[in-house]
């Protein structure tokens, strides 16, 4: 496969040109990260490559090593069908949340992603609350969002719900698709022109692979069925894979979410809570939390209906979370400044 098919520009290859690699050392896009071994697609075909240990040493954290859409420069050997990752080229973007458990750090779930997927079914899953904090994290990507409404055939009130995504959707599209049913997925297809990639986020069970497999038409990811009563279950996705589309485009699948805790979205906070960030700019207090405080036009608004009570709450949570981050950012890069002294004095 020729790499401009994969994604693969002038960008790139100024980015690979600039490292001075030796003539063993190919450009190539990771397909799968697992751990310390990748799958990655190269012009002499797909291989398996470990990450260098100069690589992992020299990293920061885990989110510099490679991830699910990457471009990788890769050495392989003479006469070998193995190879080993030598550098990260710089992403155009990268969809990240913060680590799921109690370790504040980065983890990269998508790489080089130019439209984003926020697949939310219309059943017991669907909560606005959740898509905005997607929203979030996909505005702060550097990709497009487009939210992808599914199982419009398990809910009553489908005019409803699209009302309150387009109360906090802002200019991203709202496509309303049934995969089963092949309904609908000729507009998801249309933002994948060929060499585009785009990456699908949701919960588990919303129906991301079969999106998938109706795209590719085959059965090229795993499904499971969910519980109608609760639309729970068990995913099926284990990891995030690159799938190229009959139509020339690329897909990243993603495991289901259990977590979705931020991870650096300041500047995606004014986008996505416009309405709010508009509101709070003719506060009395310039410093205004939006709570107790005299003359509040956020709080004004709210009382005489024009935001709802829910949006501001949402909007207060995710302040507290994101201050609560920082702090914890700044106390990981302390610690990383004395590990990386320490070693310096070790050598």
């Amino acid at each position: 496969m020729r790499l401009t098919g994969l994604g693969w520009d002038e960008t790139f290859a100024r980015a690979f040109a600039a490292l001075g690699a030796g003539a063993d050392v190919a450009p190539g896009r990771v397909v799968i990260a697992f751990n310390y071994l990748c799958r990655v697609w190269m012009e002499q075909g797909e291989l398996e490559a470990s990450i260098a240990g100069r690589l992992k040493h020299r990293a920061g954290s885990r989110s510099e090593l490679p991830a699910a859409g990457d471009w990788v420069a890769v050495r392989v050997p003479a006469g070998q069908d193995q190879g080993t990752i030598v550098a990260v080229l710089p992403r155009r973007s990268a969809f990240s949340r913060r680590m799921a458990g109690a370790v504040t750090g980065e983890q990269v779930v998508a790489a080089n992603v130019d439209v984003v997927f926020l697949v939310m079914a219309l059943d017991a899953d669907f909560s606005v609350r959740r898509l905005e904090r997607y929203l979030l994290l996909a505005r702060d990507s550097g990709a497009t969002p487009v939210i992808v409404l599914t199982k419009p055939d398990l809910s009553k009130t489908v005019d409803q719900q699209i009302a309150e995504v387009a109360a906090v959707a802002g200019p991203a599209p709202t496509h309303v698709v049934s995969p089963k049913l092949n309904m609908g997925l000729e507009q998801v297809a249309a933002h994948l022109a060929p060499g585009r990639t785009g990456a699908l986020l949701g919960s588990s069970g919303v129906g991301k692979s079969t999106i998938i497999n109706r795209l590719v038409g085959g059965d090229v990811m795993k499904t499971r069925e969910v519980r109608e009563s609760d639309s729970k279950g068990r995913h099926t996705t284990s990891h995030r894979e690159l799938v190229v589309l009959p139509n020339g485009g690329l897909i990243i699948d993603t495991p289901g979410m259990r977590e979705l805790q931020l991870w650096d979205v300041g500047d995606a906070v004014r986008e996505t809570f416009n309405d709010i960030e508009r509101l709070a700019a003719v506060c009395h207090f310039t410093d205004c939390r939006h709570r107790d405080e005299p003359r509040c036009a956020v709080k004004a608004a709210v009382d005489d209906g024009r935001l709802a009570a829910a949006r501001l709450e949402s909007y207060q949570k995710l302040q507290a979370e994101l201050l609560a981050l920082a702090r914890q950012q700044e106390e990981r890069a302390l610690l990383e400044q004395k590990r990386r002294s320490k070693r310096g004095r070790d050598v």
